[in-house]
């Protein structure tokens, strides 16, 4: 295999590299200072700031001094998501890649593809010396996955340049440019506790595909959470039992693939609790036969030998938390008049828990259309007034506008023709966040477009990246790179 620097190969090196090196969210520490340690190796001028964001700066090679300055953009952080039976510490363990022909995805996790894959291009960019390039400025975040907090609290000072390649896309022949907006939403419902008798029983729903909360939010994909509610709002019409533990989904911006439920219920009733969730469970089956054909729920009485005897919530909560969960809105709320396709307002129920005093639900809401984001929270504010609640948001982000004269949107369309045989690129938009929208906010006049080579099911344990689409979309980047704008 080709291993200089100019060669595609050197990409899926440093991918490797980089997923030996534990990213989570928040947790960005040591892949911030291996990246630190790839510019110092290479003589390359660098930036860590406070929040360990990475901005490398190359300046232009011979005759390129004139060019206009282009900045490279990714961000270093990944969704950690593992099967139930994997066994995996995303703070200190590597991911465990496995090539099978075309495609690489890793041994019970999420991939980490994104954005592993842009970094590792712009590695693989800022180490050849064979390129011929304007001034290159990389700019890697941290955090991105969350809230895009990295990018946020990222000054922008150090940078010269006024276009931007970002390399967080997930679709091959799509030049993205345009996204929406968005915030965090946290409500939390307060509860009361008592000591209650009964028959422990453990439910588990699971079997759903998840997927991202922007990307997949429009294929109707359960959500693990609210079904889990419905369950429990559809056997409390009937059945009488006690909560004592409930909880679903690990991030706000993934769309929950399971959820758990402890209850105690009446001795004596086991059989007919029993029946009822299997008669749940074929509903749930009939309704998602095609967005979700794994669906299960199970139900495990007495689980770990628990005892006869636990707190739980009271009837009152336990009424109010049903209510909340069945009221709550979730999923696609418009969709856009404007583009064919695209989902114009939606939010995501990505985290349940219930401890201490507090139901805590947190959703994420993603809008083109700052009015309608601002409906959507004022909606769920309102909801939660009703309940004698609270609710706070946090982490907002600017939607990315569309830019009707871009240059350099202009420039890759040419150039993709050219390197794929006369094909026409796809100009779109997009539900999810991307950072495009907040270095616009910074950066007066910026001109930004997103691409990035074909992966499958980001954000989930079955990601894959196709290794020929990542040669050609570094051979396609890598070309753009060395363009020189037309006199």
């Amino acid at each position: 295999m080709d291993q200089s620097a100019e060669s595609p190969s050197r990409v899926l090196f440093w991918f490797e590299k980089i997923s030996q090196i534990p990213r989570a969210s928040f947790n960005e520490k040591q892949i911030s200072d291996f990246l630190v340690a790839f510019a110092k190796e290479h003589g390359i001028n660098y930036i860590q700031d406070k929040l360990y964001n990475i901005i490398l700066i190359k300046e232009a090679s011979a005759g390129y001094e004139s060019e206009e300055p282009l900045i490279l953009q990714g961000h270093m952080d990944m969704v950690c998501e593992k099967l139930p039976e994997t066994e995996h510490d995303f703070a200190k363990d590597p991911l465990k890649l496995i090539k099978d022909g075309d495609h690489i995805t890793a041994e019970g996790t999420t991939l980490g593809a994104d954005d592993g894959i842009g970094i590792a291009m712009i590695l693989a960019l800022f180490e050849d010396e064979e390129l011929l390039h304007p001034r290159l400025e990389a700019v890697i975040t941290v955090s991105e996955e969350t809230g895009m907090e990295g990018a946020i609290g990222l000054s922008t000072a150090p940078l010269k340049g006024k276009r931007l390649l970002n390399l967080d896309s997930e679709d091959e022949g799509v030049l993205l440019c345009s996204c929406a907006g968005g915030s965090t939403g946290v409500l939390s419902l307060i509860v009361e506790w008592e000591q209650r008798k009964g028959v422990p029983i453990k439910i588990k729903l699971g079997g759903l595909l998840g997927g991202h909360s922007g990307q997949e939010i429009d294929k109707e994909r359960g959500n693990a959470s609210l079904l889990l509610g419905r369950l429990l709002y559809a056997l409390k019409k009937r059945l009488p039992f006690a909560l004592h533990a409930l909880q679903g989904g690990t991030k706000a911006n993934a769309i929950p693939r399971e959820a758990e439920a402890t209850l105690f219920i009446p001795e004596g009733m086991e059989t007919t609790f029993l029946s009822a969730i299997k008669v749940q469970e074929r509903i749930f089956r009939n309704e998602f036969a095609s967005s979700d054909p794994g669906i299960f729920i199970e139900a495990d009485l007495n689980p770990d030998g628990a005892k006869k005897e636990a707190l739980c919530v009271t009837d009152d909560s336990l009424r109010q938390i049903l209510t909340l969960l069945t009221l709550l809105p979730n999923g696609v709320q418009s969709m856009s008049t404007d583009v064919s396709g695209l989902v114009k307002t939606s939010l995501n129920l990505g985290i349940m828990k219930l401890e201490g005093r507090a139901l805590t639900l947190e959703t994420l809401l993603r809008s083109s259309v700052e009015s309608e984001k601002d409906a959507l929270e004022n909606k769920l504010t309102a909801l939660m007034s009703l309940f004698r609640g609270r609710i706070e948001f946090s982490s907002p982000y600017p939607a990315w506008e569309w830019k009707q004269n871009s240059p350099m949107r202009n420039a890759l369309i040419e150039l993709y023709k050219e390197q794929y045989e006369g094909k026409e690129p796809k100009v779109e938009a997009i539900h999810a966040g991307v950072e495009c929208g907040i270095f616009a906010g910074k950066i007066d006049g910026l001109d930004a477009v997103s691409i990035g080579p074909d992966i499958a099911d980001i954000h989930t344990t079955e990601e894959t990246l196709s290794i020929s689409s990542t040669e050609r979309v570094y051979r396609y980047v890598r070309a753009f790179v060395e363009r020189k704008k037309q006199k």
